[in-house]
C-alpha cells in the first residue's frame, strides 16, 4: 500500500511527517553539554569548550587527486564555512569515547539520542554502538549492549518510539578481528541487536576484507548494511557489499553514480539507500546535495538519515527540509522516501506492517505548514 500524497498546493508539514532514521553512530548523537558534562567529571582537558569543538568539527578530505574526475565534480578548495581551527568527527568521537565511564553513561547517551531524534519527528530509530573500549571491558558484551538498550527501553515508554541496535564493525581493523567481534554478537543475542554495519572510512579497509564476519551474521539471522561508496570514487565496492557481504540496505553510495550498468541494477532491485546531505567534510556538502539529487532522478530507493546528528549537527529533520529547499525533490517523493525508510527498518515483520499503517493514516492527516 502506497502512502497518500499531499493535496495539490498544499506543502508537506515535514515536522510531523513520520520518519525512520536507520543511520546514525551511537557516538555521534552525543550533545556538546553532554560531552562537557563528562569531560568535566573525568578531568579531561581539551583545547576548547567542548561547545566550540563540536562547532568547529570539520574533517578534511582524503587525498583531492581521487577525486578529480569524478562525473559530479568535487569541490577541490575550503568551503565559506570553514572555522580556522577544526577538529575532525574522529577526533571528537575519540575524546567523547575516552570519557564514556560506566554504564550509566552508555544508557544516558542512548537515550538522549533517542530523544533528540524525537524532536525530529522520528518514530523508529536504529543508532549503531562500536567495539567495547578497553576501558570499558570490564562490562563485558552483555552489559556492554545491556546498557545500550536500557536508554533505548526507557525511550520507547517516554517518547512511544521503536529501536534497534547495530554492532558496527571498524573497517580499519582485521578481518578475524571483525569476525571475533560479530562471532561475539552472535554468541550473546539480544532482542535489540538487529544486524550488524561496516564504519570508518571506506578507503581503510575494502568490503570484501570481511567476508567471513558478513557470513557469519546472516547464518545467524542478523540483518547487514555498510558504508560504501563514500569514500572511494566507485561503485564497485556497493556491488561487493550487495554480493559479497549479502547486504540487506547500504549507507550512503553516492559514488554507484560512476557506472550507469551499476545504477541500473540498483534501480532495478530498488536496494535501499542511507543518505545524508550533511557531513563532516564541509567543502563536500554541495557535491553530496548534487549527488543525491541524481540519485533520485535516476530513481534509486534513497531516504535520508541523521548519520552523526550531534557533531555536524543536524538531524533527520534537517535533511529532509535540505532535500525539499536546496536538492528540490517533491512533496510526494518526501512522503516516498519516508514511507521507505519504514521498510528498509529492521523491525520484526509485525511491527513494521503496523508502523507502516499508522504512517499511511497519519501522511493523510497531514496540514500544510
Amino acid at each position: 500500500m502506497q502512502a497518500p500524497a499531499p493535496s495539490a498546493g498544499a506543502a508537506l508539514d515535514l515536522t510531523r511527517l513520520p520518519k525512520a532514521d536507520l543511520h546514525c553512530h551511537l557516538l555521534g548523537t552525543v550533545r556538546a553539554s553532554t560531552f562537557g558534562d563528562l569531560a568535566r567529571r573525568e578531568g579531561l582537558a581539551l583545547p576548547e569548550d567542548p561547545e566550540q569543538i563540536f562547532a568547529s568539527i570539520n574533517s578534511h578530505p582524503p587525498d583531492p587527486e581521487l577525486y578529480r574526475h569524478t562525473r559530479i565534480p568535487m569541490p577541490q578548495g575550503r568551503s565559506e564555512d570553514e572555522p580556522e581551527r577544526s577538529y575532525s568527527l574522529f577526533q571528537a568521537s575519540g575524546w567523547v569515547r575516552e570519557v564514556l565511564r560506566d554504564a550509566d553513561d552508555l544508557t544516558r547517551v542512548t537515550y538522549e539520542a533517542f530523544e533528540a531524534a524525537h524532536w525530529a519527528g522520528t518514530w523508529h530509530l536504529e543508532v549503531s554502538f562500536d567495539m567495547i573500549p578497553e576501558h570499558l571491558r570490564h562490562l563485558g558484551y552483555a552489559g556492554w549492549v545491556e546498557a545500550h538498550a536500557e536508554g533505548v527501553r526507557m525511550a520507547e515508554r517516554d517518547f512511544g518510539m521503536t529501536g534497534r541496535l547495530l554492532a558496527a564493525i571498524d573497517r580499519s581493523g582485521t578481518g578475524d578481528e571483525a569476525l571475533a567481534w560479530v562471532r561475539t554478537v552472535v554468541d550473546h543475542p539480544h532482542e535489540y541487536v538487529a544486524g550488524i554495519g561496516l564504519d570508518n572510512l571506506e578507503t581503510a579497509g575494502p568490503p570484501e576484507r570481511f567476508a567471513d564476519a558478513y557470513r557469519l551474521a546472516g547464518e545467524a539471522g542478523l540483518k547487514r548494511t555498510a558504508h560504501t561508496s563514500e569514500h572511494v570514487p566507485a561503485a564497485v565496492n556497493a556491488v561487493t557489499c550487495l554480493d559479497v557481504l549479502g547486504c540487506d540496505r547500504l549507507d550512503h553510495g553516492y559514488f554507484v553514480l560512476e557506472d550507469d550498468a551499476v545504477v541500473a541494477r540498483m534501480v532495478e532491485e530498488q536496494v535501499p539507500f542511507s543518505v545524508a546531505s550533511t557531513t563532516s567534510r564541509r567543502s563536500w556538502r554541495p557535491w553530496r546535495k548534487a549527488s543525491i539529487a541524481a540519485m533520485v532522478e535516476a530513481g534509486m530507493n534513497v531516504y535520508p538519515c541523521s548519520d552523526d546528528p550531534g557533531m555536524f549537527p543536524t538531524s533527520v529533520l534537517n535533511e529532509y527540509e535540505i532535500l525539499s529547499r536546496d536538492v528540490g525533490v517533491s512533496d510526494e517523493r518526501l512522503v516516498q522516501m519516508a514511507r521507505a525508510s519504514f521498510e528498509a527498518s529492521w523491525l520484526p515483520a509485525e511491527q513494521k506492517a503496523w508502523l507502516c499503517a499508522q504512517f499511511d493514516e497519519t501522511v493523510a492527516t497531514l496540514q500544510p505548514r
